[in-house]
């Protein structure tokens, strides 16, 4: 909850000072994540002789999706620790010492050694500080402060900034001094992210500074040992064959699927919410769903487009052909244009803007038109670079009407005691979708790629004329939350 000082704090662009800090370590880690997961594809399907570890492109895709869904996935695992062990603003720091090590791992150990190490830390990292970055933010505002969408629109606009400039500075490492090089600028990002964090941490005062339901000291050692078992298990599936490149991304759906319909459980059957609490995690659930289906099409941005990227895109500019992995530069650039613009919408429209439900409907049917544009752009010889910038410029958009505002509304629906653990839910959709993006990209056919723009586009725009139909019922739920 927010308190007394942030209340009365606007000393950020009306928001509050803390904001600025939260603003600024989640720049950083976005520059190092984007950075390096733009060339990521490439180094695994480039050929060693290119620098590279000489994957098939199906399986680099698959790898590609079950990290990014591995992410969002151990935003479980980020709030759990948060809200019984650690608080929120400790739980973000060590995560964003583990990011670091991370990316070292990536531009020190060789082959699939540091993808491996480097990878599983950046994972895990990125899920603890996401979480609780956003569960942060929420804590500066109370319920009904009609700052909060625009608070989150200006948090989101700092990940973008991050995300606009770590593609194109670790695509030109890249291009100069190969890929480790460029691993090696996203650890100094996030270096330059956590010195930032740590000299502003006393601005957030007390917020986030406790767990709100801690672990009882005697279920501590029960907890480590089913800790110890997964990695284990997980470890011996590797082993065995079990888990392999080509369907990472297919057992990370299947998990997050669990998990999801483990979480909600968890939290409807629990004593500690009340009857409106309950209505309002009810009332999330399909925009759970349409969360997942948007997200699925738009981490598509780390799979089919990269590889259309770097096999169908005209990346001729004034004579010189610029890296594919630049491409992942063109939206954030949209972010930081319009993400003001609609935080100001949002705050001027205030109690008459739409119903979250309709902005979900609106996101989920603008990415479906998205998809249907490529069917037409790619009809030529080449993609024209205009094309593919007007079908991102459509990404913005559908993201804008989504992605922050579904940040908000997990911090305003969440219950008392599972605070961040909702937020964590929220991430468990962008975790479901981006897996998805790995597996769906396997049916991608460069040589024939119109029925699968067809039918992830129709699909998508039917998910949001669905929710359409679902809103007086959801807003009914929502119970004065909007």
């Amino acid at each position: 909850m927010a308190d007394v000082q942030s209340k009365q704090d606007t000393a950020f662009f009306g928001q509050p000072f803390a904001l600025a800090n939260l603003f600024g370590v989640e720049m950083w880690e976005r520059f190092s994540f984007y950075g390096m997961q733009g060339i990521l594809i490439y180094y695994l399907y480039y050929s060693v002789a290119d620098g590279g570890l000489g994957i098939a492109e199906s399986s680099a895709t698959s790898i590609v999706g079950a990290y990014g869904g591995t992410v969002y996935l151990s935003t479980i695992l980020g709030a759990w620790i948060a809200d019984r062990l650690l608080g929120s603003e400790r739980t973000l720091f060590y995560s964003a010492v583990m990011i670091m090590l991370g990316h070292i791992a990536l531009a020190l150990l060789p082959g699939f050694l540091g993808v491996g190490v480097g990878l599983v830390l950046v994972a895990f990292g990125s899920g603890g500080l996401k979480a609780n970055a956003t569960s942060l933010v929420g804590d500066l505002y109370d319920e009904h402060d009609n700052r909060r969408d625009a608070g989150f629109s200006l948090f989101y606009m700092g990940i973008n900034l991050g995300a606009f400039v770590g593609p194109l500075l670790t695509g030109l490492a890249w291009d100069t001094a190969g890929f480790h090089a460029g691993f090696g600028l996203a650890a100094v990002g996030m270096a330059l992210g956590l010195i930032q964090y740590t000299l502003g941490r006393k601005h957030l005062g007390t917020i986030g500074a406790t767990p709100p339901n801690p672990l009882p000291s005697a279920e501590r050692a029960r907890w480590a040992i089913i800790a110890v078992v997964a990695i284990v298990a997980v470890a011996l599936l590797a082993i065995f064959g079990a888990l392999t490149a080509s369907n990472l991304s297919d057992v990370v759906v299947g998990v997050t699927v669990v998990a999801a319909i483990g979480y909600f459980a968890i939290i409807l059957s629990s004593k500690q919410i009340t009857k409106i609490e309950r209505r309002r995690v009810i009332s999330f659930i399909p925009m759970f769903i349409a969360s997942a289906a948007f997200w699925s099409l738009f981490q598509q941005q780390f799979t089919t487009v990269p590889l259309i990227a770097d096999s169908k895109l005209d990346r001729s500019l004034f004579g010189w052909e610029f890296p594919p992995n630049w491409v992942q530069s063109i939206n954030p650039v949209f972010i930081i244009i319009f993400a003001g613009v609609f935080a100001a919408v949002w705050t001027k429209l205030g109690d008459r803007q739409p119903s979250t439900p309709l902005k979900f409907a609106a996101g989920v049917s603008i990415m479906g038109l998205a998809f249907l544009a490529f069917v037409p752009s790619l009809a030529g010889a080449s993609m024209p670079l205009l094309a593919l910038i007007g079908i991102l410029l459509l990404f913005t958009f559908a993201e804008l009407f989504l992605s922050p505002v579904g940040l908000s509304l997990s911090t305003k629906l969440a219950p008392e005691n599972f605070h961040t653990q909702m937020v964590a839910l929220f991430f468990l959709s962008v975790a479901l979708g981006s897996a998805m993006a790995g597996t769906l990209a396997g049916y991608y056919d460069q040589d024939n790629p119109d029925p699968f723009f067809y039918t992830v586009g129709g699909v998508s725009i039917a998910v949001g004329v669905v929710l359409v139909a679902l809103t007086p019922w959801i807003k009914k739920m929502m119970s004065g939350v909007r």
